[in-house]
């Protein structure tokens, strides 16, 4: 017996399974996010370099009008090419760790970590210093990363502040005083800044743990 035609048109494909692309995806992105941010450090420092060190005063100066622009400035700024080589590898290790958790989580970080610790230098900080460089966020992303996992009652996130806490743990002599021509106040109040962000965004309501 002859069948119809339909009957005879081969299956239609199963849809493909995107979920690889999409990790790939974010993973491509995230790393465009950070090496675009490290390279707007490079050439800012660069651009510094030739014009042999001008931009710096563009840095937070404590409880001075114009250094007030040295909040959002100071992170991009650096006192010379070495200082901003030590800085970038911590600003990417510890960046891309805070990006597993997401863009909008990594954004919030970065916001609140500049505008609440830059803003404590500027009011706190000793006057007629210059604060610049990037140690303010790399000691908030800390600051945060480990807070979250206890903040966030999460396993992996607790494994992940605790590799965190092996690898970087040594930077939080860095929030002593004692050191010549370093910001401590920089990494305190970036530190402090980034574990009040996990205390924020992250912490579970009382009605969401019942």
């Amino acid at each position: 017996m002859a069948l119809p035609p339909s009957t005879l048109r081969p299956p239609l494909p199963l849809p493909a399974d995107h979920r690889t692309q999409r990790v790939v995806g974010a993973i491509r992105g995230n790393l465009a996010l950070l090496l675009g941010l490290a390279a707007a450090g490079w050439a800012l420092e660069i651009l510094d370099f030739v014009l042999f060190g001008s931009l710096d005063r563009f840095g937070i100066r404590p409880r001075s009008t114009a250094g007030i622009w040295g909040i959002v400035m100071s992170p991009f700024l650096h006192a010379g090419l070495g200082h901003l080589a030590s800085n970038t590898l911590p600003f990417l290790a510890l960046g891309g760790t805070v990006l597993l958790g997401g863009r909008r989580v990594f954004a919030l970080v970065s916001i609140l970590v500049v505008a609440l610790g830059g803003a404590a230098v500027w009011m706190l900080g000793p006057g007629g210093t210059n604060h610049i460089g990037a140690s303010l966020l790399i000691f908030g992303y800390l600051g945060f990363l480990l807070a979250r996992g206890v903040v966030e009652r999460s396993g992996f996130w607790i494994v992940v502040s605790l590799v965190v806490l092996v690898i970087y743990g040594g930077l939080l002599r860095g929030v002593l005083p004692g050191q010549t021509g370093v910001s401590w106040q920089g990494h305190l109040f970036g530190f402090l800044a980034g574990a009040f962000a996990a205390r924020v965004l992250l912490a579970r309501r009382d009605d969401e743990i019942q």
